[in-house]
């Protein structure tokens, strides 16, 4: 019965990307989507955003997969499928984009691969100014310290040094290993916005930055997957920037970045396996809280939103944590 159901959401992918250009970038025929995750009380859905609303793509088709990550092992990295689910949407899988409960865009990353200091000016502003990365510093985040789109994040009780870093992410479509800048970027699916927020105190505890980076719902990640074919390759040249109660932190562009995608795809694939669903973070620009005066620490009642050009807003408000 799934292989079936498989054959015939490949099927349809044949015949949605032969007869219909509605969702195809003029010119060029490349797939253009933006891919969203969210909650009903029937559990996670996964959704195609157009315009102001969404198409449940379970509502179309319970067989279709409710998580990207397992989207796109399913298809090798190819999101056709998907669209043309959505194509045959009625009009009672379309949902308000408004009234929605957000889910991370990838529900089960195996691994989220966070990059520090890949933009010059924010390395010159912190401790490392004298000691330039000469390969990427990479490190890794926990599933438990990021929250979707619009959800809290939590201001721990331990310590008030909360950061905020706004970062383009990299969502890999396919397994990646020892890939070289010629190839690099074919693995890519998507992009979205990160704030990879940090407990400044507990990172400089030591060298190895894990448990400042970790703490619980200090991060997040939103609000959808905007299709690779949407943004220039790489995601080179966008516009990148942080905001805290409407006023800006942090403002760059991806085309600062010391160590780009296409390069750190090639240094990270030296060792470890890219999987499908897997998210690399690229590191932030100039800005932060902890190098300005006084430090400009996220509180309680604070909004943090990321923007970053051709992917949207990434917006949550921050919460003190609860004592239980």
């Amino acid at each position: 019965m799934q292989a079936r159901s498989l054959r015939l959401l490949k099927d349809e992918a044949e015949l949605f990307h032969s007869c219909v250009d509605l969702s195809l970038k003029p010119c060029t025929g490349l797939l253009v989507m933006k891919i969203v995750a969210f909650t009903t009380d029937e559990g996670l859905r996964l959704g195609i955003v157009e315009g102001d609303q969404v198409i449940d793509l379970q509502a179309v088709d319970p067989a279709a997969p409710n998580d990207l990550a397992a989207a796109l092992r399913q298809y090798n990295g190819d999101l056709k499928p998907l669209a043309a689910v959505a194509s045959r949407a009625p009009a009672a899988a379309r949902r308000p984009l408004a009234g929605i409960a957000y889910a991370l865009p990838v529900a089960r990353p195996g691994k989220i691969i966070c990059l520090g200091l890949n933009y010059l000016e924010h390395v010159k502003e912190g401790r490392y100014a004298d000691n330039l990365p000469k390969f990427p510093t990479l490190f890794a985040r926990g599933l438990n310290s990021v929250a979707p789109h619009q959800h809290p994040l939590t201001r721990p009780r331990v310590s008030e040094t909360f950061d905020y870093e706004a970062e383009l992410v990299a969502v890999i479509g396919k397994r990646a290993k020892h890939m070289t800048l010629d190839n690099a970027l074919s693995c890519i699916a998507g992009y979205t916005c990160a704030n990879e927020g940090s407990i400044r105190e507990f990172q400089r505890h030591t060298t190895q930055w894990h448990m400042g980076k970790n703490f619980d719902n200090s991060g997040s990640i939103g609000p959808w997957v905007v299709t690779a074919d949407e943004l220039p390759p790489g995601g080179k040249g966008l516009k990148i920037e942080s905001r805290v109660n409407g006023k800006v932190m942090q403002s760059d562009n991806t085309s600062n970045m010391m160590f780009p995608v296409a390069e750190t795809i090639v240094y990270a694939s030296q060792g470890m396996t890219l999987e499908p669903g897997d998210l690399l973070l690229t590191g932030t620009p100039s800005g932060v809280a902890h190098a300005r005066q006084p430090p400009a620490w996220m509180r309680h009642g604070d909004v943090c939103e990321i923007e970053i050009e051709g992917i949207g807003i990434l917006r949550n408000p921050i919460e003190d944590e609860r004592v239980e």
